[in-house]
């Protein structure tokens, strides 16, 4: 294999050609980054994290087929991939994980004590998360956490201090992470089964498009209940109606539980994530 070719594999590894992931972890940073700094941000601070986002997702990806290349060749949607198809090495993709790790790592050391140690913590939940699916009924939730943490960091980052609201946020995230990634794991339910992974597909089992459209409702539950304690305005309250709307249509989508429409519905997530931060934005842009 030429490095060309090795190189193509790395990225396909860190799943560059599919960015829905980077999407649904940047868009509650720049939630947080925005209003920690009540709409403005240092913009030396949102490239970091945008640049951070970027390779973490990365890193997590490396490290979920790794801890998955046993799992993997099992099931249609992933007998491809590159750990799963023997075209990248065990030890190749460890080394890839500690490189993009080393590197964020490397960018944050420019802001402050309490960032610098929040992202240790940032670092083992990317790291433990793909092995919960083997004990956890719904590790969906921990990846809510671990795809959130961005916003305590964020408002570290910023105000150097981590306030209740960064949490009620991460709260938000951890229900929205729950209902976006039940329907991406309603896509792949008849191969976990086989094979013994643990999703909140399974779990809910015939309550699972129940579940998904309760933890949309206290995503935007909590996140109004945000919007009330800092007083922001209707251009807030604009872009949840809108996520609202956004979350109405999954649930046409995956009412029938059908594999492409389930898909479907969790890569349109990136919508819902953009029109609450669309909120945020224009709401500090106003006043």
């Amino acid at each position: 294999m030429t490095w060309s070719e090795r190189l193509t594999q790395y990225e396909r590894l860190m799943r560059l050609d599919k960015p829905i992931g980077i999407l649904l972890l940047l868009w509650p940073t720049l939630w947080a980054l925005w209003i920690s700094a009540r709409g403005h941000p240092n913009w030396i601070i949102v490239w970091i994290f945008v640049l951070g986002t970027v390779l973490m997702r990365s890193a997590g990806c490396v490290i979920n087929d790794y801890a998955d290349r046993d799992f993997d060749p099992h099931v249609e949607r992933t007998r491809n991939r590159p750990l799963a198809a023997g075209l990248v090495s065990r030890k190749e993709a460890l080394a890839l994980f500690a490189a993009l790790s080393l590197v964020s790592f490397l960018l944050i050391l420019k802001l402050n004590r309490l960032t610098i140690q929040l992202s240790f913590a940032a670092l083992f939940l990317a790291a433990s998360y793909p092995f919960t699916k083997r004990f956890f009924a719904v590790p969906q939730a921990y990846l809510g956490i671990a795809f959130g943490f961005g916003i305590p960091m964020g408002f570290a980052a910023q105000t150097g201090a981590v306030p209740g609201v960064a949490w009620a946020m991460l709260a938000a995230n951890i229900c929205w992470a729950v209902a976006y990634d039940t329907e991406y794991a309603m896509v792949d339910r008849d191969d976990d089964l086989k094979i013994g992974i643990q999703t909140s597909a399974i779990t809910f089992g015939r309550y699972d498009v129940l579940a998904v459209m309760l933890c949309y409702a206290a995503t935007l539950a909590i996140l109004a209940g945000i919007g009330a304690k800092l007083a922001l305005g209707w251009p807030y309250y604009a872009g949840l109606l809108v996520a609202a709307g956004i979350a109405a249509y999954h649930y046409a989508l995956i009412r029938r539980r059908e594999r492409t429409l389930c898909f479907k519905a969790f890569l349109h997530n990136n919508w819902l994530g953009a029109a609450v931060f669309a909120g945020i934005g224009l709401d500090y842009l106003v006043r």
